[in-house]
């Protein structure tokens, strides 16, 4: 699968591809490689997955993907809504259900919990678990403003000492998600919710970053030209030389040449 288009943004490579469907494939494949090196290397491979409908072409991808030994592999995730009722079709463990883990036995599946009785608890067992289980993949997107998990602007630490934090979302992140079909108004997008911190994806082992669309080109545009800084948290990548950015011709319309 090869890109239209290939640079180099600090020490972040960049690939863009023709479609949406493209790019999710080529980031499959480099994804297969990665998992599978982990096995072979220790029996095991344990990988965090983000959610959103910038992942969807990846997922399916990956999960029609032969040679992969999904048994074999520990699935992390990457930030939840806190409050949501058990099942809410907006919630992040459901959407990976429907468009993932329903596909593939994998040999353990650990959601960031979401409930608001329990939340000092969760996190620190999370927290102990992801310090424990070191990833060896981490699949994540870019957000509208700019977000790498649910580290909004400006709450985005990029020396954050904890793993996993509640955080209050960010409007444009709220709204984002209405915009993406998973809620029908901003009044049902929770106010909070936990996410993995930058620190936490990453100290993935490789960091694979899928964007297309071209709602998110001024976010594209932003983590090239801009300083690195928290206000646009995705341009901590430009200093991540084991993540890769796969982009659409869509997402890339900004910093593609005229």
């Amino acid at each position: 699968m090869e890109p239209i288009f290939t640079d180099q943004w600090g020490k972040l490579p960049v690939k863009v591809y023709e479609t949406n469907e493209m790019m999710g494939e080529a980031a499959a494949l480099d994804a297969r490689e990665i998992i599978n090196s982990a096995i072979a290397e220790k029996g095991f491979a344990n990988m965090i997955i983000a959610t959103g409908n910038s992942q969807l072409t990846f997922l399916k991808s990956l999960r029609e993907l032969p040679d992969i030994d999904w048994g074999k592999v520990n699935v992390f995730h990457m930030d939840e809504y806190i409050g949501l009722p058990e099942g809410h079709t907006a919630s992040f463990p459901y959407f990976l259900r429907k468009h993932f883990l329903d596909y593939v036995k994998v040999k353990n599946f650990y959601p960031v919990p979401g409930n608001p009785k329990t939340l000092r608890e969760d996190m620190l067992a999370y927290e102990k678990l992801l310090r424990e289980n070191p990833a060896d993949l981490c699949a994540l997107g870019i957000g509208e403003n700019g977000h790498i998990a649910f580290n909004d602007p400006p709450f985005a630490d990029f020396d954050d000492p904890v793993y996993i934090k509640k955080v209050r979302l960010d409007e444009r992140s709220r709204k984002q998600q209405v915009g993406e079909g998973h809620f029908h108004s901003l009044d049902e997008v929770p106010m909070y919710a936990l996410t993995l911190t930058i620190p936490a994806l990453r100290s993935a082992k490789h960091m694979l970053c899928m964007v297309p669309e071209s709602r998110k080109a001024e976010a594209v545009y932003r983590t090239k030209t801009e300083p690195i800084n928290e206000n646009c948290p995705a341009t901590i990548l430009k200093d991540t030389p084991w993540c890769t950015l796969y982009l659409d011709k869509d997402a890339a319309e900004k910093i593609l040449p005229k």
